[in-house]
């Protein structure tokens, strides 16, 4: 891996690593900024109204009776101390002017003073309650609420309840504690995450990255260990499928260059050294002629050639139109058949039609399947022995049209019957029989067909014969 893919791989680490601890210290800020302060104002707010409630009812229910003299003072204090004793707080029961009637107060509270000095029943200014030490009575900071203490519609006196924040502060303490131990356990798990992340996504985009910097370097042969079935693990198998379809292509492109230099190379050769002959005089003029159709026949060979490979180029830049129409593909197979007349003369071989009907209408590019039909009707001869029979025969099965052309000729081998779509491909049979080859046709006939998206299957025995098959749609 280069130095600046391995740069990324660790400044993206780093970044990692800088969002997990960046998470740790929020969380822990915001809990030690946000938390206590939150949590302590709910529990003085639940504390305040619990009390209020309490405060509420012992004014409205039991000591309205001591100003109508249903209850002694002595009752009303035991009420105090069990209201007192109920609330962890100080009560005290006031007169109108703050003069203390009776008082209660739990272990740990200072004793109740006579009266209130600068006693003031508004002095909560609308709230519930008040905090702070009241008055200074108290050492220690204490919620106080107030309950007026009504009868016949007259406020004879007021109901308090004092109550120390020493316990609510330890509630505080023990509730921030559980949150922090909270949200250690939730860092300690999202740690755990981290890890499954690195492992699961890191470490595996790592190797992609390492992949990519290979293939970027021409080292094709690199392969990534796929080791899961998820998107990461696709994403590697795709990125080894690219390597060796890449691979692929680059020894395709050496051996095509390998076979158009020595497809080029050969007739050129012989031209040169022929027209070198005849120039100095080497070949006498008598026999001039017969060198010039060598050359002539070189020439077509390299006419051949380029014809064959400008018609590939068209397939493999994807700038093939196919000017697809109505057309009788047995009047082609007719004209196309005939354009062999003279060579089937020479090798005595027939060719013989089995249409389905005289006329029988494809639609397609007319140009193109003329020159699959030609391509296969020319391989069939090249392979027919003399005195023997090539068939060109039609058939419809549903909405297709099939077409084979038949020879009885050496057939393929076994071992080459896949082979014979490649381009330059020739069996050893091929460049004996027949040198001027390019060893293209069969390439650009299944392309042509593929082209049009149908198919061309090929049936073939050695010794006994080939049968290539191809469809089109009827129109």
């Amino acid at each position: 891996m280069n130095d600046r893919n391995l740069h990324f791989s660790s400044t993206l680490h780093l970044k990692f690593i800088l969002v997990y601890i960046i998470f740790g210290f929020l969380a822990a800020f915001i809990a030690a900024m946000l938390v206590p302060g939150f949590i302590y104002d709910q529990l003085i707010n639940s504390a305040a109204d619990d009390l209020y409630k309490s405060a509420n009812i012992i004014a409205i229910r039991y000591l309205p009776s001591y100003f109508t003299e249903d209850i002694s003072l002595s009752d009303a204090r035991i009420q105090l101390s069990g209201i007192g004793a109920y609330t962890e707080a100080a009560a005290w029961f006031t007169d109108t002017e703050g003069r203390l009637l009776c008082s209660s107060h739990p272990e740990g509270y200072p004793a109740s003073p006579s009266s209130i000095e600068n006693f003031n029943p508004t002095e909560n200014a609308g709230n519930t309650y008040q905090q702070g030490t009241y008055h200074d009575y108290f050492e220690e900071e204490v919620i106080t609420v107030m309950a007026p203490v009504v009868n016949g519609f007259t406020t004879n006196g007021y109901f308090l309840l004092h109550r120390n924040l020493q316990n609510i502060e330890q509630q505080q303490k023990h509730l921030v504690r559980r949150i922090y131990i909270t949200i250690a356990v939730i860092y300690l798990f999202s740690f755990i995450i981290f890890l499954a992340f690195e492992l699961m996504v890191y470490f595996p985009l790592r190797r992609i990255t390492d992949a990519a910097a290979q293939y970027a370097l021409g080292n094709l042969d690199y392969e990534i260990p796929v080791n899961a079935e998820d998107e990461m693990g696709y994403l590697s198998a795709s990125l080894n499928y690219m390597s060796s379809q890449l691979r692929d292509m680059e020894n395709y492109q050496k051996t095509f260059v390998a076979n158009v230099s020595h497809d080029f190379r050969s007739p050129l050769t012989s031209i040169k050294g022929y027209v070198e002959a005849i120039a100095d005089g080497t070949i006498p003029p008598e026999l001039q002629g017969k060198y010039l159709k060598i050359i002539l026949f070189e020439t077509e060979r390299l006419t051949d050639l380029t014809r064959d490979l400008l018609e590939l180029n068209e397939f493999d830049t994807k700038n093939l139109l196919l000017d697809k129409a109505p057309f009788d593909i047995h009047e082609i197979i007719r004209t196309t058949a005939a354009s062999f007349e003279g060579t089937c003369t020479e090798k005595r071989i027939s060719i013989e039609l089995v249409l389905a009907t005289r006329h029988l209408s494809v639609f397609a590019d007319k140009r193109k399947i003329q020159q699959v039909l030609y391509n296969l009707i020319d391989n069939a001869i090249k392979f027919s022995e003399p005195d023997s029979i090539i068939t060109v025969e039609t058939t419809e099965r549903g909405d297709k049209v099939f077409t084979s052309v038949k020879d009885y000729g050496t057939g393929i081998p076994k071992d080459a019957i896949n082979k014979i779509w490649e381009r330059f491909y020739k069996t050893d049979a091929s460049r004996g029989k027949d040198k001027k080859g390019t060893g293209l046709g069969l390439s650009i006939v299944k392309e042509s067909i593929q082209a049009h998206g149908e198919n061309i299957n090929v049936i073939s025995t050695e010794g006994v014969g080939t049968e290539f098959t191809f469809s089109l749609p009827k129109s």
